[in-house]
């Protein structure tokens, strides 16, 4: 029987196929011994196929095959693996099909046995054959469009009367581009009308007539071109122009009739897809002296407005808000209307484009803090934005940050203010706060940025002063009486006059400007009212962490009696038994109050023959054992305390004078900031 099965099979395969040979299991059908292998393999000629045909297999069984086993590679690829015994029938059923190289393809075959076997097992026979490859019927490539031929070694695509194929030698299509330039009238439509439009359609008509004419199109009803659930054309309709494309159109809706295309020359393209049964669409053509159309230019209206301009009319363009004509954008009067006629082809002449307004960079000098920090997409048209910031932290934003560009060319903030916002240095917060957990009396060195406003002067008298902004720093008016702004300098970032001036910074001084009410030239001076004076700078300071301005009292920021604030220097600290001063050569500080108005009142301590003046100007501070002295004068006293939080921190007085340090009264004078401020900011206003 099984004899009888085996002719049978090959006979089915021999019409088509060309027996090759046999391939069989090392020592078959006797067994094959323990580390047994074969290595078989066999190409194809193009266009066709090698398989083989198991007849018999018996292996040893065993998990995933993992000890004998038969594995059989299409091109390299594994496509079966095969162990333990199968019949005829399964073979043939599930097996056999699988084993088949590709079209001008390799099969190989691998066999191996592992090292034992508990019984003796005959092994595998199969034969081997190259056949043809029907392209047709088993190729998902060969996607002929209407009627594939096999032939030995290939296939080829015929079509339906009426068809033929495309460059691809696969798609059938129909030839139905036409040429009728030169008719005035006529009618075209998609091919086979009314009946279905063939599948893989390209239809190109042209119509072609006199520059002064245009094609007018009219379609009739019965329009249907295929069309997506979701509105998109599957097959499309275009109108083309040299001024643009129209559509595409599809679905069942046809484009308004009469159709002006204002072109003599019109390209009308028809494509469908490999489905649908539409019938597509049907029109007829004619021409019509040429008229203007609605719009001259993009971004424009017309006056007077019309559908539709005749030859010869003349019409006003104006560009809309926010845009200019390109010819004169950026010029003084940024005109943006013109008068335009409608010329015998058609067309508008002359033409000139509406352009957004361009508000351009906004100029910023390039040592100016303030920068531009963002545009959009770099650019700076009608109604983009921009957004402005400080270069340094150590310099706040003053003013909007963003700003957009307006129809009049300007940056405009949200407000509507052209005024660009400024750049001011963020004052009064260290970024070395002090950390203290309990009041301290006595005098105590600063560290580097505890107390970043504070100045020395060293010369020609020793005394102290404070940065206000990057330009500009105050001090007591005695201490720069009749000095000469070339001969003062001051040093900042420092808190030890010995080894820190080799590391601080430098500033020679422009101008001296002493309050106009202080009384100068006294020759034993009684009175300090107005005791204060503005030193500007030679040039802007690079403000850093131990370089940064004090604020400025800002309105109703009234001291109180008692109210604790901070005064430092590198004034007196000691007069020794054996005579003379003792200074400081580390920068000091102390926390003490505010005095009553009657102890401040009390200056019992002044010689009789020179009686001193106080004043509403001026302030008395102090604490037990701890006083400003001489050398501190024109130092801040800075309010809150410093180490009560992170500020800001205030100017609120300025070392101005007190008794004798000898007399140890532990109370100094101060001038009272807050009564100048106006002062300092009309000043530093009026000498930029």
């Amino acid at each position: 029987m099984l004899r009888l099965s085996l002719l049978l099979l090959l006979h089915c395969h021999w019409a088509s196929s060309t027996l090759l040979g046999w391939v069989e299991s090392p020592g078959y059908p006797h067994g094959y011994l323990p580390h047994a292998s074969l290595n078989w393999s066999r190409c194809a000629r193009k266009g066709h196929i090698i398989s083989i045909r198991l007849v018999h297999l018996d292996l040893e069984k065993s998990r995933n095959c993992e000890n004998d086993a038969v594995k059989v590679l299409s091109d390299g690829s594994p496509i079966s693996i095969l162990c333990g015994k199968k019949s005829f029938a399964e073979l043939q059923s599930s097996v056999n099909p699988l084993l088949r190289s590709s079209t001008g393809g390799c099969l190989t075959l691998l066999f191996a046995s592992d090292y034992s076997n508990t019984r003796r097992h005959s092994g595998f026979r199969g034969f081997y054959t190259e056949q043809d490859f029907d392209e047709c019927r088993d190729d998902p490539e060969a996607s002929c469009n209407q009627f594939c031929h096999n032939f030995v070694g290939g296939y080829y695509c015929s079509c339906r009367h009426g068809y033929h194929l495309k460059e691809d030698q696969r798609t059938c299509t129909v030839r139905c581009s036409e040429d009728l330039s030169g008719l005035r009238e006529g009618a075209l439509s998609s091919p086979s009308w009314p009946a279905p439009y063939p599948a893989h359609a390209h239809c190109l008509y042209t119509l072609s007539v006199d520059e002064h004419l245009q094609v007018e199109l009219h379609f009739s009803d019965g329009f249907d071109v295929e069309q997506s659930t979701d509105g998109h054309c599957v097959d499309t309709l275009t109108i083309d122009t040299p001024s643009g494309n129209l559509g595409s159109f599809c679905g069942r809706q046809p484009p308004p009739s009469p159709f002006l295309t204002h072109s003599s020359r019109v390209r009308i393209y028809f494509t469908s897809d490999g489905f649908g049964t539409q019938k597509g669409f049907s029109l007829r053509f004619r021409t019509r002296d040429k008229v203007c159309p609605a719009a001259v230019t993009p971004h424009s209206t017309i006056t007077p407005q019309q559908p539709e301009y005749p030859q010869g009319q003349k019409v006003t363009v104006r560009c809309d808000r926010g845009y200019v004509l390109s010819n004169v954008q950026n010029s003084v009067s940024m005109s943006s209307d013109y008068v335009t006629t409608c010329q015998r082809t058609g067309v508008w002449f002359p033409t000139h484009a509406c352009e957004p307004v361009d508000c351009g960079i906004p100029f910023i000098p390039e040592d100016a803090i303030l920068q531009v920090a963002r545009t959009h997409g770099g650019r700076t048209l009608y109604e983009d934005q921009i957004r402005f910031e400080c270069k340094s932290k150590y310099y706040t934003l003053e003013g909007p940050d963003t700003y957009t560009c307006s129809a009049d060319g300007e940056w405009l903030s949200v407000g509507g203010s052209s005024e660009m916002p400024k750049c001011v240095e963020a004052c009064g917060k260290p970024e070395v706060p002090l950390h203290e957990t309990q009041r301290i009396l006595g005098g105590t060195d600063a560290n580097l940025g505890h107390i970043p406003w504070q100045l020395l002067i060293r010369q020609p008298r020793k005394g102290g002063a404070s940065l206000i902004n990057d330009r500009w720093a105050v001090t007591a008016a005695h201490v720069v009486e009749n000095v000469k702004a070339d001969a003062l300098r001051l040093y900042g970032g420092l808190v030890d006059e010995n080894t820190g001036l080799g590391n601080s910074v430098v500033m020679e001084s422009e101008r001296i400007i002493i309050h106009p009410d202080y009384a100068r030239g006294t020759a034993r001076r009684t009175n300090f009212d107005s005791d204060i004076a503005l030193i500007k700078l030679s040039s802007a300071v690079n403000l850093g962490p131990n370089l940064i301005p004090v604020c400025l009292p800002t309105a109703n920021m009234s001291l109180v009696e008692n109210e604790l604030g901070t005064v430092s220097g590198w004034g007196i600290t000691d007069r020794p038994s054996g005579g003379g001063l003792v200074t400081s050569s580390s920068l000091k500080y102390a926390h003490i109050s505010v005095y009553s108005l009657a102890k401040c009142r009390d200056l019992s301590f002044s010689p009789r023959d020179t009686p001193m003046v106080f004043t509403d100007n001026m302030f008395c501070a102090g604490a037990d054992g701890m006083d400003s002295c001489l050398q501190d004068s024109g130092g801040p006293f800075t309010s809150p305390m410093l180490g009560n939080g992170k500020g800001p921190f205030y100017l609120t007085g300025i070392v101005s004078w007190g008794p004798p340090c000898r007399q140890r009264k532990y109370k100094g004078y101060y001038t009272k900031v807050e009564n100048y401020v106006d002062w300092i900011k009309e000043t530093i206003e009026k000498n930029p």
